[in-house]
């Protein structure tokens, strides 16, 4: 186990918290329910990238005392996709929030 690994990993679980602490308080004045399925969308992709970080990094900090080869991560090849589809969603939720004409 590296010490590094879990402290970083630790301090982006720690922002995910902090992000969703802060986005669900935050009221959001959608008429529209495809409105607020963006939205959703939207914080789905900004708080999960802080907690798939924190996923990666523990998952490197477990496996074989710190030191992982490529066979060791072979299996958990798919979860590096995890952080780049979030970001995707919160980049393309923003971006159709924002082209959405006001009521």
């Amino acid at each position: 186990m590296n010490v590094v690994e879990l402290v970083v990993a630790g301090l982006f679980a720690a922002g995910g918290v902090r992000s969703m602490w802060t986005w669900a308080r935050r009221p959001f004045e959608g008429t529209d329910v495809a409105d607020h399925l963006l939205y959703a969308g939207y914080l789905t992709g900004r708080i999960g990238v802080w907690f798939s970080l924190a996923g990666v990094f523990a998952t490197y900090a477990f496996t074989a005392n710190g030191h992982a080869t490529g066979d060791e991560l072979s299996g958990y090849r798919w979860f590096f996709v995890v952080p780049i589809g979030l970001a995707a969603l919160q980049l393309l939720a923003g971006l159709a929030l924002g082209r959405r004409g006001s009521a």
